[in-house]
């Protein structure tokens, strides 16, 4: 800081424009205005011969950054599974970045590691999952699956008599990954992270909906008799199904083999009473995947790796040595879950927003989005010529245009909706190709989106529509 600033003036300023923005947000487009070239603009200032003042260094970003900022705190955002930032979350956030920890290790940050370990209990309590089980705070869902996958790895291997912490991959049994045809792709690249290849992955038949049909997965199993690892999918990306995991995990164990559940936001659905019975079974899986900047609205970054078998999980992640010192046993090491080393304390802001919602909110949050989802399929469905074409089980709609076109022309409709919806900039969808066709997607999990907001989306899609019909 320069000798005319204190930290509180730099605070202060901060909010001032956090404050701004999230009270103007509503009002704005959710989608951004300003071009690349625009931003580029904005940003590309130069590096500084003498250090700014930081306050004027914070409007100046300020003025560069929120042209560009896409409106995902606000409830017209339904392009992708993006949470909005709870309130009680990012002032948590913001006392955690003033409080400086880095939350590696219990000695380095004794409160955020017992902050972590207090969360875990909550998570494994508000999705019953196995009591016990260890929880890795990652990033998101995709390092969460990582961490899990790993874990995984080791134990399957070790099942073969094979030490992969002392004898190393390359001279490891051959493993295979059983998924379903339509995974999410970052479980594709958690594989390769892994240094699994196409040749150690088997996709599996899916049906209508993108599930894993079991059938198919008992067939595969047989035919190989090495270390294995079966992936399910717990919300599907278009269409928010469950792979039948009450079915599947029996198969998984019936042959050995891992089961790890991504479960980025539909696991979630094991927390409310109506929804449960998607994820029934699901507790008889080895590990667990999700993110917490999901559904559960903690600002970016969140996400947990849940793995039953806590002594795979700790040998495949433990970051030891003597100048650390490690804590004393009863004491919580968050190193030993997760691959860093140095990194942010995840665990405040994930203890604000579960107290601040309490399991009541969390289920009646996301029974809102889901019955939602229903509400837009009631409005879309008299719709002549416009068909959703998933069966609306969770918050997720994938919607195509043109019923009883040729499927050129459907996609070409489709695309053209998506193009009327983003010039109207009313609210924030995308489109995707699924099931061999162009859709629109529909994301229902902005923490404040409400039956008023269902309205004015379903209203800019049809009116969308009529007009690229008429064309």
């Amino acid at each position: 800081m320069g000798v005319n600033e204190s930290f509180e003036d730099l605070a202060q300023r901060a909010i001032h424009h956090a404050v701004a923005y999230r009270k103007e947000r509503d009002t704005l487009p959710p989608r951004p205005t300003a071009s690349v070239q625009e931003l580029m603009s904005l940003f590309d200032v130069g590096v500084p011969e003498v250090g700014r003042d930081g306050v004027e260094v914070l409007d100046s970003l300020a003025a560069a950054a929120e042209p560009g900022l896409v409106g995902n705190i606000s409830p017209n955002f339904f392009a992708w599974v993006m949470g909005a930032s709870h309130p009680v979350g990012v002032a948590a956030e913001w006392m955690a970045t003033a409080w400086g920890q880095n939350a590696a290790i219990y000695d380095t940050a004794p409160a955020a590691a017992v902050a972590e370990d207090v969360v875990s209990g909550w998570l494994l309590q508000l999705l019953d999952l196995p009591r016990g089980s260890s929880v890795g705070f990652s990033t998101g869902a995709t390092m969460a699956s990582f961490i899990c996958l790993a874990a995984a790895r080791s134990e399957v291997l070790r099942r073969f008599d094979f030490d992969l912490e002392r004898q190393g991959i390359f001279a490891a049994p051959e493993i295979k990954a059983f998924l379903g045809d339509e995974a999410h792709t970052t479980i594709f690249s958690g594989l390769r992270y892994l240094g699994f290849g196409d040749n150690n992955v088997v996709r599996i038949e899916t049906d209508q909906q993108g599930c894993m049909v079991p059938e198919a997965l008992n067939a595969a199993l047989a035919e190989f008799d090495g270390p294995k690892i079966v992936i399910c999918q717990a919300g599907h990306i278009n269409s928010g199904g469950f792979d039948p995991i009450a079915e599947i995990a029996p198969i998984a164990q019936a042959h050995n083999a891992w089961c790890h559940v991504d479960g980025a936001f539909g696991l979630w659905a094991r927390a409310v009473p109506s929804l449960r019975h998607l994820c029934e079974g699901i507790d008889r899986a080895d590990s667990w995947s999700v993110d917490g900047h999901k559904w559960l609205q903690i600002p970016y970054d969140s996400g947990f790796a849940i793995v039953k078998n806590k002594e795979a999980h700790r040998r495949t992640m433990d970051i030891s040595a003597s100048y650390l010192n490690l804590p004393p046993r009863e004491a919580p090491s968050p190193s030993q879950f997760s691959p860093e080393l140095s990194r942010r304390a995840r665990g405040f802001a994930a203890w604000a927003v579960i107290q601040a919602l309490g399991r009541s909110g969390i289920e009646e949050m996301i029974s809102r989005h889901c019955n939602g989802a229903r509400y837009l399929l009631e409005q879309l469905e008299v719709e002549a010529g416009l068909t959703v074409i998933n069966d609306v089980v969770l918050n997720q709609l994938a919607i195509a245009f043109g019923e009883g076109e040729p499927l050129v022309e459907r996609n070409r409709l489709t695309d053209a909706v998506i193009t009327e919806l983003a010039r109207e900039n009313t609210s924030y969808v995308t489109g995707a190709e699924w099931q061999g066709q162009k859709i629109l997607r529909v994301s229902i999990i902005s923490q404040r989106t409400d039956a008023v907001d269902i309205d004015r989306l379903g209203a800019s899609i049809v009116r969308a529509w009529r007009k690229v019909r008429k064309t």
